[in-house]
């Protein structure tokens, strides 16, 4: 049993006294897993770090089996973003929030929407935008889809100016305006055909409502919480661009 695929490093963690055990989000075959002998050796060390592409091959006697990988780099992204703290936080968050994606389940789309991510991380005014975006498109992906078109109370599509945070679907101004102070505000850069570009403020809003929808379908269910480094990468967001959130 074996194939071969393109794939980007999630995490990698020890095994024996020189093997590692690499969890790649590959494009045709999920989230996998293998054991890279050698991998924690200095020879492998620096191209199994998180963010980095590489040609994978899987091979093992049986399908359900761990399996072996034999890899190459293909992008070296993890290396250009070491001396960028903040965009550095937000490859660890994306690859642990990729971590979520189940087992073996082949995802195409959202593995290039990950690709795009993780390929625009050297621009701080542009990553944190499609960061919010690919976690929508993620829920989108497992079977927990925001419906952000239409007005959940109405059916209306004009003036969406919130998100339920029960139902994650968009509410508009009259209908919401009651009860605004139990809804998320709806960012502009969310709005479908009406997005443009993402405000400081309106990125935080979107990382809230996102966090609230894989926090409550995703993690909850599993007695898990949100990564440590996505909750550290908000709080960052928030600090260094000075979105007030009151």
């Amino acid at each position: 049993m074996e194939w071969r695929d393109e794939g980007i490093v999630l995490s990698t963690r020890a095994y024996g006294e020189s093997g590692a055990i690499v969890v790649l989000f590959t494009r045709e075959h999920g989230r996998h897993l293998g054991l890279v002998r050698g991998g924690a050796g200095r020879r492998h060390k620096g191209m199994l770090q998180p963010g980095n592409g590489l040609a994978a091959h899987w091979r093992a006697r049986l399908s359900e089996h761990l399996g072996t990988y034999t890899a190459e780099m293909l992008k070296p992204r993890a290396g250009s973003l070491m001396e960028d703290a903040f965009s550095l936080l937000g490859l660890s968050a994306a690859c642990a929030i990729a971590e979520i994606i189940p087992e073996r389940e082949a995802h195409p789309a959202l593995y290039e929407g990950f690709e795009l991510l993780l390929d625009t991380m050297e621009d701080p005014d542009i990553w944190p935008a499609i960061f919010v975006r690919w976690e929508l498109g993620l829920l989108q992906e497992l079977g927990f889809g925001l419906d952000l078109a239409q007005c959940a109370a109405t059916g209306s599509r004009d003036d969406l100016a919130y998100v339920s945070p029960r139902s994650g679907g968009a509410v508009c101004r009259e209908a919401g305006w009651p009860y605004r102070e139990r809804l998320f505000r709806l960012p502009d850069f969310l709005r479908g055909s009406q997005a443009g570009a993402a405000t400081p403020e309106d990125v935080f809003e979107g990382f809230r409502i996102t966090g609230h929808f894989l926090e409550r379908h995703l993690y909850a269910p599993n007695d898990r919480h949100l990564p440590d480094a996505r909750i550290r990468l908000v709080d960052r967001f928030n600090r260094r661009l000075g979105v007030r959130t009151g």
